[in-house]
């Protein structure tokens, strides 16, 4: 009878443990191996590991039915929880509505399978903070999930985390069909400026104070709380922060940014489904900005903006910050609708350095592989590995390297505008120019797409040391190389509609054909 009840124990402790929620999928052994098969030497990211302790965010007031403010008790969990030594905050099925949430040392954010998390959009709830923006210093509104200068962090889990991105973003109506832009007219509210809505008047206000595209210029402190609306917040901004697991859960409609780690070290980013709107302005998926040590894989992207985007900010600032994005992998993932689905800047100041790609599919996005800056950038995109990419329905180009990037999303600027930039006269080289070298792309299959290749550096300072290998595409328009030097091109196949399967410009020097 002993041994029977000793079985029993043993079968309940065992029934238990397979129910018991599993916080993590991530293994130390996955990551192991993308990073050993790194062209470079990649440091170890050891997975981030937490004390089994949890918070039930109910136990402190939450409410799962959306219609009451959540913040205090997500809030006062997550404080408790890293007071304590850290654990695992649970955040259970059901709908919540939260203002902006603070992630701190050795806290893992989990949410359960249909749990949805939606930020309110009440302007009141969000504070204007010194940030960075597009790789420049300006104010922002507080991001809906944030840290700074934490360690050993995670969200994790099935969960939805919403922005309420269409409060803030404003809309082209070019963009809309009939029907869609005066249902959301008639929901929003909001004003309407030469076919462009914005959430109010504040938000057009705030256009004629910008002299970069997104980024107001006010030296009246007392008027950045006026033009609050434009000063849309990225959704997911960690700032200064080390081991950082996100796994597992979906972040969608973003006010600006979707994802935007900055400065930290030791991230993971693995089987997330990160989403905007097709027309979302500025709807990036992913902006990994002068970090170091990142894995990126099995993830997915549908967004309105670049997908999977390496940057170091922009012109000066980010010079002056001197921090490159180095000792990056991305594997395994699929990009849908997105500016482009592997993209370097084009505020690449600070440098990029160290990333590998493979494995990657691009399914109707603008661009499939996208290296983008221009003249007062500075900085050295260099030692960039990818390999084994297919691409199918490419609007645009299926490889770009455009050095006279001009701000707008491929297919949206006018021949005019280029030839305007690219006819103007060549300054002398500086620290003010951009650099891109010694890149290898390699096992790349590509099927309907508009143009196939498209090579357009600087004259003075040439794409440099770039290696094409086994690479096969059909296209309407085949391949254009301008202004490149050390070019080699080896078994590549492109099937063009129309003209030359290849073209070499007079500027291309030093290329070999094999």
């Amino acid at each position: 009878m002993k041994k029977q009840f000793s079985i029993l124990l043993l079968a309940a402790a065992l029934l238990s443990a397979c129910n018991a929620p599993q916080f993590q999928t991530t293994k130390q052994s996955d990551v192991n191996r993308l990073t050993k098969s790194a062209s470079f030497k990649m440091p170890k990211v050891d997975v981030p590991s937490f004390p089994n302790r949890t918070f039930n965010v109910l136990d402190y007031g939450a409410d799962p039915t959306g219609v009451v403010l959540s913040t205090e008790a997500i809030q006062q969990a997550i404080d408790e929880c890293t007071e304590l030594g850290g654990g695992t905050v649970i955040i259970p099925e059901g709908i919540y509505t939260t203002a902006p949430i603070t992630l701190k040392s050795n806290v893992r954010l989990y949410t359960e399978k249909n749990c949805f998390v939606v930020f309110s959009h009440d302007l009141d709830l969000y504070e204007i903070y010194d940030e960075w923006f597009e790789g420049i210093p300006t104010k922002r509104c507080t991001s809906p999930l944030n840290a700074r200068d934490a360690e050993n962090i995670a969200i994790t889990g099935h969960g939805t985390f919403n922005g309420n991105g269409d409060w803030w973003r404003p809309l082209k109506k070019s963009k809309m069909a009939p029907g869609q832009w005066k249902k959301h007219l008639k929901e929003k509210g909001g004003i309407v400026d030469n076919d462009i809505w914005y959430p109010d008047s504040a938000s057009l206000l705030a256009q004629s104070y910008c002299l970069d595209q997104n980024v107001p210029v006010i030296e009246d402190d007392s008027l950045w709380q006026v033009v609050k609306s434009f000063l849309r917040p990225v959704m997911l901004h960690f700032v200064g922060c080390k081991g950082i697991l996100l796994e597992g859960v979906t972040f969608e409609n973003s006010p600006a940014w979707n994802l935007h780690p900055m400065c930290c070290e030791n991230l993971i980013l693995r089987d997330l489904n990160v989403r905007n709107p097709w027309y979302s302005q500025n709807g990036d998926g992913v902006d990994i900005e002068s970090c170091k040590n990142v894995v990126i894989s099995h993830c997915s992207f549908d967004v309105g903006d670049d997908a999977i985007c390496m940057k170091s900010g922009k012109d000066k600032p980010g010079r002056d910050r001197g921090i490159p994005t180095e000792n990056v992998v991305v594997d395994d993932c699929v990009v849908y609708h997105g500016h482009g689905g592997f993209v370097c800047g084009s505020e690449m100041s600070g440098g990029i350095k160290n990333v590998q790609v493979s494995n990657n599919l691009y399914i109707g996005t603008d661009v499939g592989l996208r290296f983008k800056s221009t003249r007062g950038r500075g900085g050295v995109v260099e030692n960039i590995y990818i390999r084994d990419v297919n691409m199918v329905n490419i609007p645009n180009e299926g490889l770009l390297f455009d050095l006279f990037y001009g701000g707008k999303g491929a297919g949206e600027e006018t021949e005019e505008e280029l030839a305007a930039r690219m006819n103007a006269e060549a300054p002398q080289v500086s620290e003010e120019t951009p650099a891109f070298r010694n890149i290898v792309i390699e096992d790349v299959k590509g099927t309907n797409i508009k143009r196939a290749i498209y090579f357009n550096g600087l004259p003075e300072m040439k794409i440099q040391n770039v290696t094409l290998r086994n690479i096969t595409m059909s296209a309407v328009e085949g391949a254009l190389f301008r202004q490149t030097d050390g070019l080699i091109i080896e078994n590549v196949h492109i099937q063009a509609e129309k003209g030359e399967a290849f073209s070499l410009a007079p500027t291309v020097e030093n290329v070999k054909i094999n």
